[in-house]
């Protein structure tokens, strides 16, 4: 059977020792915080983060630098027939283009996909990939070709609990900033073709929650597993899966705390829902 290698991010929010043990790489993004640098995942947790982004003026976040990706891909030469290097959305990070920059220096020949996403749906298909490996699929160019529906079948919204962030990461005008503070309306987000959009501009948060249960229920019929994603906002998720579980008592649901990342540019408290359709449900 041929070795396939993935190479992806932290913000693939894999299990370290899951990862090491089905030879997926994981090269984490930096957090920043004035001068201070920290490797996400790595080098500082999420108690740690929050309690340092509550305080700082200051936050950033930027991709892995290109000698580290250039380091892993020359470690890995020989060991596999093929590497699969699969990122976070080209349209909100420049992780993926950097690491194929990375595997061209090293000499290196990778199959790339753009997730169009992170967290939740881009673990799914890092997990659904190496499961098809176990059947028997073992050509990159194959998988990535199963990989492609789930994007192609992916619903990711948010809810985000601070537009102040958005603004400084510049994915909110500064009109658009003041006009949500005077009116108190809250933004429903989704992932459209990698970038986030503005799907709703709705004037409470319970509205905004509602809609996007609404969304979902649209797609009921497709789906058996739903991913509730937040950042520090661990009493709200809860309270959106026992939701979920009133409305949609079939459907499995998962809590994901987001990765600090997500954290910075949307703020504490968001609230996120994924889901992936199915023929086959």
């Amino acid at each position: 059977m041929r070795k396939i290698a993935w190479v992806t991010d932290s913000t693939s929010t894999l299990d370290p020792l899951f990862a090491e043990q089905n030879h997926v790489y994981i090269v984490p993004l930096r957090i920043v915080f004035g001068e201070e640098c920290y490797r996400e995942t790595e080098d500082i947790s999420s108690e740690l983060f929050y309690e340092k982004l509550e305080g700082s003026s200051r936050a950033s976040s930027s991709q892995p630098p290109i000698g580290e990706f250039i380091e892993l891909y020359e470690s890995l030469k020989g060991q596999y027939d093929e590497i699969i290097t699969i990122h976070c959305s080209t349209a909100l990070s420049g992780t993926l283009h950097t690491s194929m920059q990375a595997a061209e220096i090293a000499g290196v020949t990778v199959t790339a996909i753009d997730s169009r996403a992170g967290a939740y749906p881009l673990r799914e298909m890092i997990l659904q990939g190496l499961e098809w490996q176990k059947q028997g699929h073992t050509a990159a160019a194959e998988i990535k070709l199963h990989i492609e529906q789930i994007i192609d079948n992916m619903s990711f919204y948010l809810i985000p609990a601070s537009l102040q962030h958005l603004h400084r990461s510049g994915r909110v005008s500064g009109t658009q900033l003041i006009l949500s503070q005077l009116l108190k309306i809250h933004l429903l987000l989704r992932f459209e073709e990698g970038k986030v959009v503005v799907n709703e501009k709705i004037r409470t948060f319970k509205r905004a929650k509602q809609r996007m249960l609404d969304v979902l229920k649209v797609d009921m019929g497709k789906v058996k597993h739903v991913c509730i994603m937040h950042a520090n906002n661990q009493e709200e998720a809860v309270t959106i899966k026992q939701q979920i579980a009133d409305l949609l008592p079939r459907l499995k649901t998962e809590i994901m705390p987001f990765i600090p990342v997500v954290g910075i540019h949307a703020g504490a408290g968001t609230i996120g829902l994924c889901w992936i359709r199915s023929e086959t449900v």
